[in-house]
């Protein structure tokens, strides 16, 4: 007896693992191959894989494909109908499955609503990428990015709240006051 829910208007193909507690929702298909970790949730109208490898509490809203070459660890948030790529330079009449680039979402990022990632680029963990955003650098861990194509115009906590640096390069988040530190361009938590 499975202890994940699958809409009755969804596919699940063969050699598929789903964790527990995980739920897709209406018209969606997961392809062969493809590993869903635990607690997951995943709205209308999605598809994922082949070969796709996506960790524990992933919240995946409606009108999402996450394609081969598409990596996502725990608690990643993916807003609506937002876009993966994996071929840099697609043709419809040239074959490039053999060029597919691998994109990394690490843990805790979330993507906004609307937003494109090009692939062969790695989001941070934490990191935050603006509704209606295109990403195509990579992106650092707990950077707010925005616009077209995406610039960092901020940091953000684990909490996803904006960080402002005293000058002592010191940030405490409101949320659960952890305590940030900015050195070299870079985020830490102490």
């Amino acid at each position: 007896m499975s202890k994940y829910f699958v809409h009755e208007s969804s596919f699940v193909d063969s050699n598929v693992e789903i964790g527990d507690n995980t739920k897709i929702w209406h018209f969606s298909h997961i392809l062969e191959d493809s590993k869903i970790g635990k607690n997951c949730s995943f709205g209308q109208n999605c598809v994922v894989g082949p070969n796709v490898t996506i960790g524990n509490s992933v919240k995946v809203q409606n009108n999402i494909s996450i394609y081969k070459g598409v990596e996502i660890e725990d608690d990643v948030f993916l807003g609506p109908s937002m876009v993966f790529t994996n071929i840099i330079n697609p043709r419809a009449f040239v074959i490039r499955k053999s060029e597919f680039k691998k994109t990394l979402l690490k843990k805790g990022s979330s993507i906004g609503a609307n937003a494109t990632i090009i692939c062969g680029n790695t989001i941070g963990r934490y990191a935050l990428i603006g509704a209606g955003s295109v990403v195509n650098k990579d992106v650092k861990d707990f950077a707010l990015m925005v616009g077209v194509p995406a610039k960092q115009i901020g940091w953000v906590s684990i909490s996803g709240n904006t960080l402002v640096f005293n000058n002592e390069n010191i940030a405490i988040d409101t949320y659960d006051n952890t305590v940030y530190k900015l050195q070299n361009n870079q985020v830490y938590i102490l």
